[in-house]
Formats: C-alpha cells, structure tokens, sequence
C-alpha cells in the first residue's frame, strides 16, 4: 500500500496536465521514496521508466535502447539498439501515447551522466528545439543531492533554467509517517516516529503487528536484518574516510551540537577540517545546521554561530545505541543491548524529536487557522535571558538558553511560545514560569501567547491559569489525532 506523498502527487499531476512540454528534475536523499512516489504517479498513464545503472556508457546505451525498442516505435523495425544518445533521445516523440502526454522518467539520473558527462548538453539541445513545444513530460530523478545542485542546475551548466518543475524530495512529515503503524497509541507513534523518522524505506522495515520493544530488538539490533547495516551502507555508499564521518556523527548523535565540541568528542584538532566534514554531511541531508528563528542575515552568515543536529531520526538512534555497542550486537546480543541499554534511555531519546512532532502540529494548526495569529517564521528560539545572581552586579546575570517553538508574527509583533515536555509526569506550574522568563528579551511592545506541549498533561494550577490567559495546553491525544480528529479542514 502506498502511504503519504499528496503534495508530491499534486505537483506532479498538475505538471502532467499542463499543455506545454515539461522537463522535472525531482530529487533527494537516498531511501527518501523517489522511485516509489513516481512509480505510483505513473500508474495507469502510458509511460516509459528507465531506472539508470552504474555501469559503462556504451552499456548504457544499450540497456535503455532495449526498454524503449519494446514499444511500438517506427525505429524498431530497423534497428537493435541507437547509436547514440542524441537519437535516443529525439525517439521519445516517437513514443504511441496518442493524445496523452509523453511520460517518460530517468530514475538516476546522474548515474547516465557520470558515464557520458555531454548527456546534459544533448538533452539542452533537443528541449531547445523539439521538446519544450512538444507533449511531452521528462522526469529526471536521482540521489545525488551535490551533482543536481552544483552541476545540473547551477549557472553556466546546460540545463540551467530549462527545467520547468524542480522539486526536493524530503522525508515523510510525522502525520504520514504514522500510518505505517495506525493501531499503536499516541505514545507508542511518537516513540517509534523518534527511532525510525520519516524515511519510508526504514518505516516499511517495522511490524505494525509488534511492539515497539520488540521491533527494535528484531529489526534494528538483530544482525542480518535490513536496518542493521543500513546506515553503513549508505556512508559507503556517499562518502570516502568513514571513521571519520562516524566519529562526527557520533559525536553530534551524543548531543554536542557546537562546531568545537564536535571537534573535541571526534578528536580533529582542526575545526575548519570539522566544518568541511559537516557541510558534506549536510549535502546529504544527514545533518543541520541550525540557527535561532529570529536570526538575521548576518548572523546567518557567520559560519560560528549556530547548532549541528542530525536531521535523520534513524541515524540519531544508531549511532547512539547500535554504534556504541556494536560489539555486542555482532556477537548476536540485540536483547542484552535492549534490555539494559536502550530501554531506560528510549523515554529521553524521544524528548528531541517529540519537539519536532509539536512543530509539526503548530504547522498543522496554521494550516487550519486555528492559531491565535497567521505567524511568517517557525523554531528554536536561542539567545541570553536574566537569571537572578546575587554575586554578579546590579544582582543579575545573562546565560544562554533556548526555547523549543517559537512563532513569530508576521509584523513580529505577536509571538507563539512554545515548551514540549515528553516526561512521565505533568508539565508543573515552575516549568512554566521558566518558559515565560526566557523570552523577556523579547517582550517589548509585543504580544506574547504561550502554548504547552505535555506528554502526561498538565498540573492544577496550569490548567486553572490557561482559563484566564493566553495560554494554549495541548495534550498527546490532541497533538497525534490531530489529523484524524479534524479530516473536514483537510
């Protein structure tokens, strides 16, 4: 069955059924669901899909001249296979799709231009002069997030500006990662959200019919199941010097999260050598960088400033219970590991990603208009607040901190405060006034609400007060069901 992916389906459909010539250029990081979402756009559309391979140019060729000579084109009366790519390529005109739209998608894509780097300009060529007054619909698909960037379609490269649909794949939100398992509990999709993310490829690897307890244990620690090399391979797959991107994403999956902690838990003396490592791992879409949702322009621009996080829930996961005890999981004891070492830390675990379930929810919220305000930025919230110090002077003193959400307006003049507590008991009453006090940098001529994100709830005294102030309590029931519970604003 395939799950999620409307708003991909909904470009593409209306890319499909526009009358022009359309050329698609639709990537992302690999097991995002690529193949998958344009196989299923294709059904029941006559098409042609060619899924490239690494192999030799002249292999190439020969390989995709076969898959198009089996439709019913004239040239395959006369010919076994096309000299080159340039007729290859003008026979899609030729393809019997009568009056529909000529589909045809080149699954890695940038595997066919390794072999033969001049396939970009022949394409440039033909668009130019036959295809983009034709019917016809190119997809161009691939992984290589640096190759479609940096050589497809940036400046002075031949198919610059030629695309008429770009689209970058991410992985699944939390709304439609979760129908992979739609009988578990509230608690148990944000757990298993929190091991797996939205990668559909590792969220098919989980047995909805299991609990989360022992799916982890069979199907991510047991030797020989499918997520158990998954993350090896795909880093041997991306990167050269592996110990090395390993020890940095460790080191960051640990929760450093600044350039010279990262350096220091890695053992790189050098932090110009660590940020190069992070910014290939960010190309990849394994890692972020992060700045405070209120950052301006130069501030963004200061390579300083700013977290490292790992974007990748699974890989966040593995390095912190599979890689550090990967020993013991070679030795085949996935239940040692487990029962000792991963269950009494999967409760924590969750506190991070559960954050971004809560922002996903806010925008679910904006998307209904069921905020207090339309708000223009959405995020961590970082910067210095007061504390009451008795030694320093004038009795204060600045400390960073953070706020997990913050909303802002769109005349920055109404905030949305928002605190996510995945802990086994109620959001209290000081936790609260903790939330209130970091913001008071920002407090002049400003509206400010506040919205609770709580696991387990939220004591009296919250309750009573969010009657009286602009103060929004959500509960777990209320932030998973969301989508379920209003299907009529949808």
């Amino acid at each position: 069955m395939f799950i999620g992916r409307e708003a991909e389906l909904r470009f593409l459909e209306d890319k499909y059924s526009d009358p022009n010539g359309q050329l698609i250029v639709l990537y992302g990081r690999r097991r995002v669901g690529k193949t998958e979402t344009l196989k299923e756009f294709c059904k029941g559309k006559p098409h042609l899909f060619y899924s490239c391979t690494q192999s030799t140019d002249k292999a190439q060729l020969s390989k995709f001249s076969k898959q198009l000579l089996k439709e019913n084109i004239p040239a395959k009366h006369y010919i076994s296979k096309f000299e080159n790519w340039e007729n290859l390529f003008y026979a899609f005109l030729d393809l019997p799709h009568g009056e529909r739209k000529k589909l045809i998608v080149i699954d890695e894509f940038p595997y066919m231009c390794k072999g033969n780097p001049s396939i970009p300009s022949i394409l440039q060529n033909l668009w130019d002069s036959e295809f983009k007054d034709s019917n016809i619909m190119i997809i161009l698909c691939g992984s290589s997030m640096s190759f479609i960037e940096n050589k497809l379609l940036a400046e002075k490269n031949p198919l610059y500006g030629r695309a008429t649909g770009i689209y970058k794949m991410k992985e699944m939100g939390f709304y439609d990662a979760i129908q992979f398992f739609p009988n578990y509990s509230p608690r148990d999709k944000v757990i298993t959200y929190a091991v797996l993310g939205g990668i559909p490829h590792y969220l098919r690897q989980w047995n909805p019919e299991f609990s989360v307890d022992e799916n982890i244990k069979k199907n991510v620690l047991t030797k020989g199941c499918a997520l158990y090399s998954e993350v090896e391979f795909l880093l041997h797959e991306e990167l050269r010097e592996t110990p090395m991107y390993n020890s940095i994403i460790e080191a960051v999956a640990l929760g450093n999260t600044r350039l010279n902690d990262i350096s220091q838990k890695s053992l790189i003396e050098d932090t110009a050598k660590t940020s190069v490592y992070l910014k290939n791992l960010i190309e990849l879409g394994i890692v972020e960088k992060e700045l405070s949702v209120d950052a301006k322009i130069k501030e963004k621009a200061n390579s300083n400033r700013g977290i490292y996080r790992l974007t990748d829930n699974f890989f966040r996961f593995w390095y912190s219970f599979g890689f550090t005890n990967f020993s013991e999981l070679e030795d085949g004891d996935a239940e040692g590991v487990y029962e000792y070492i991963v269950k009494s830390a999967l409760h924590e675990f969750t506190s991070l990603p559960f954050e971004d379930v809560c922002k996903a929810f806010v925008r679910e919220l904006q998307r209904d208009n069921a905020l207090p305000f339309r708000y223009s930025k959405l995020g961590r919230w970082m910067g210095n607040t007061t504390i009451r110090n008795s030694n320093a002077p004038n009795g204060v003193s600045f400390a960073e901190t953070e706020v997990d959400i913050l909303a802002i307006g769109h005349d920055a003049k109404e905030y949305l405060v928002g605190e996510c507590k995945f802990k086994k008991t109620p959001f209290s009453y000081s936790e609260y006034l903790d939330v209130v006090a970091k913001l008071m940098p920002l407090k002049e001529n400003a509206k400010f609400y506040y919205a609770l994100f709580s696991e387990n709830g939220f004591d009296d005294k919250i309750s009573n007060e969010a009657q009286e102030k602009d103060l929004l309590l959500y509960s777990l029931d209320d932030i998973v069901n969301y989508r379920s519970t209003h299907p009529a604003k949808r």
